[in-house]
């Protein structure tokens, strides 16, 4: 094969390892999932000293509010279901959100929306997750509060 075969041979792998990566790296697919799967089967991971209120669901009155902040994770989809990947990844932005209550010294966050390019999506019962060819992704924004005793 001479000189010039060869690069247009690899030249034309080339192209076509670029167009497959591009394809698998293009998927994103949402979904919405219940809320109720993560904090059931995390409930032991998550900071039971944190309360978490998701859309408009009633929670005791707030005495003060600490601000809104959101939260954005991603995780390693590889070798997960997309259920998995999803839950998993769920998991983390509930972590983070509780971490920010502490810091700020409040004990829940309310109004948790999903917030996936700060689209914001209110559901009591789902948040957005989105799913790639190797990762998986949810962001949600919420408002940590003081509530009143």
């Amino acid at each position: 094969m001479s000189i010039l075969s060869k690069k247009a041979v690899l030249g034309s792998l080339g192209l076509v390892l670029v167009l497959s990566a591009a394809q698998s790296q293009a998927r994103d697919d949402e979904s919405m999932r219940p809320v109720s799967d993560v904090l059931e089967k995390y409930e032991s991971k998550l900071n039971s000293d944190v309360a978490l209120y998701f859309g408009k669901q009633s929670h005791p009155a707030v005495a003060k509010k600490l601000g809104e902040y959101p939260t954005n994770k991603k995780t390693n989809g590889f070798n997960k279901s997309d259920s998995e990947a999803c839950e998993w990844v769920m998991l983390s932005a509930l972590l983070s959100l509780q971490e920010r209550a502490v810091r700020e010294g409040g004990d829940a966050v309310v109004n948790i929306r999903s917030y996936y390019k700060k689209d914001e999506v209110s559901s009591e019962t789902e948040y957005e997750c989105h799913n790639g060819a190797f990762v998986a992704g949810v962001a949600l924004i919420g408002e940590v509060v003081k509530l009143e005793k």
